[in-house]
């Protein structure tokens, strides 16, 4: 790439706008600006046909029938399981299990290897950065065995302190499972290392990539993590739906989440011979339609290039926190050297909820208050941030619109 080109002289931004119908909105007699990524992005027509064309030519139930729809539907099922291993690059397609999101995969690992593996006395770790979703898990499961929760400290620009994450590091420790990316900071956490760090004393690890999987290349077997968890709504694709990949290795070892349909071999009074992965964690009907649907995002992704999303959204999150910057009496949230495209941030002496209220009445889009990450925001002494998310359809011009938002908050609100 010419250096004096950027990524969006690359990408057709306002093709890719054109891609999503919802950016046409207005709200309150303006263009909406919508900055509200991190919670759930927006979908492209293609995702939109494939729901359309679920319903009119598919929809049957899956892995149970004979007749032509549900073979139909069977195959695309699972050509959907198959390309989120390829997106992911999992060994096998058998170690992607579909669940109901980020949340319910972190559930999943936290109920059934925590049966199985984690005992009175012993420790799960986590990170001062997580969002609820892999800290209330991980409460729940040490509270019912007796196990204890041990935090990674951060420092105050958001970092996670990695030697005293070593110092952590002993044979109490079970598991460890840390997000990739923070949802409310935006912080890039040096997983790798975490990884390497935990895979030297034998300990396996879970990533929270919901925050990063739609934003920059994930390669599990490049990692060498053991379990990561991601929701398709982040990705552009269905509400509904989520991933857990783990190692073979783990999954055959662990016990059933749940019971019911579909994870069965066969079935007595007396006994239940579980069936074989992926189908051992997915009881009863799945979310057919989201399924067969993520399919269509993750093409989609494909298509524009996650190297060139990565490289667009750098430059949003770059501009904005250059131009945002300029406010006065404005105070960022998480500043780390190596972020994802979030800016969090407030005003002196205003409340962000004000701040996100103003913003909504100029058609702008944002996140306000904890970010279902009460602990981090009490380690900042504050009650919440407000929220700039950006994705590949967002522009400079929309981040100038944020800009003198807020500018107009600050004036009015003062």
């Amino acid at each position: 790439m010419n250096a004096l080109h950027t990524t969006a002289d690359i990408l057709d931004i306002e093709k890719i706008r054109a891609d999503f119908p919802i950016l046409q909105t207005k709200v309150n007699g303006r263009p909406l600006v919508y900055f509200d990524n991190a919670a759930s992005s927006q979908k492209p027509w293609k995702v939109i046909k494939a729901i359309e064309d679920y319903y009119t030519k598919l929809n049957s139930n899956v892995h149970r029938g004979v007749h032509h729809l549900s073979q139909k539907a069977t195959d695309a099922f699972e050509a959907s399981r198959r390309k989120v291993a390829a997106f992911i690059n999992a060994a096998h397609d058998y170690e992607v299990i579909f669940t109901r999101g980020t949340t319910e995969s972190i559930n999943l690992v936290a109920h059934s290897f925590g049966k199985r593996f984690v005992n009175e006395g012993d420790v799960v770790i986590i990170s001062a950065l997580e969002h609820h979703s892999n800290i209330v898990p991980w409460q729940m499961l040490c509270e019912d065995r007796g196990a204890k929760l041990k935090v990674i400290p951060i420092n105050e620009k958001g970092e996670l302190n990695i030697e005293a994450f070593r110092e952590l590091l002993d044979d109490t420790v079970k598991i460890v499972s840390v997000n990739y990316v923070s949802n409310s900071l935006g912080t890039i956490n040096p997983v790798k290392e975490i990884i390497s760090l935990a895979r030297y004393n034998d300990i396996p690890v879970m990533l929270d990539v919901a925050q990063a999987v739609q934003h920059m290349p994930i390669d599990v077997q490049e990692l060498d993590v053991d379990f990561a968890a991601f929701s398709s709504h982040k990705m552009y694709g269905p509400t509904g739906i989520g991933v857990l990949y783990g190692k073979e290795s783990w999954l055959n070892k662990m016990p059933p989440y749940q019971g019911g349909g579909e994870m069965i071999k066969t079935v007595t009074f007396d006994k239940t011979v579980y069936n074989e992965l992926p189908f051992k964690f997915e009881a009863g009907t799945p979310h057919i339609e989201a399924v067969i649907c993520l399919s269509a995002a993750i093409d989609y992704i494909n298509e524009i290039g996650l190297d060139n999303i990565a490289r667009y959204e750098h430059e949003l999150l770059v501009y904005a926190t250059e131009q945002l910057s300029m406010i006065e009496g404005i105070r960022f949230i998480g500043t780390a050297d190596n972020k994802a495209s979030v800016v969090s941030f407030n005003l002196d002496g205003i409340h962000a909820y004000d701040v996100g209220v103003i913003l909504d009445q100029l058609g702008i889009a944002v996140r306000t208050g904890h970010h279902c990450t009460q602990p981090l925001m009490d380690i900042f002494c504050i009650p919440g941030t407000v929220r700039a998310s950006f994705a590949f359809y967002n522009t400079k011009e929309e981040i100038d619109a944020l800009v003198e938002g807020v500018k107009r908050a600050s004036r009015m609100l003062r």
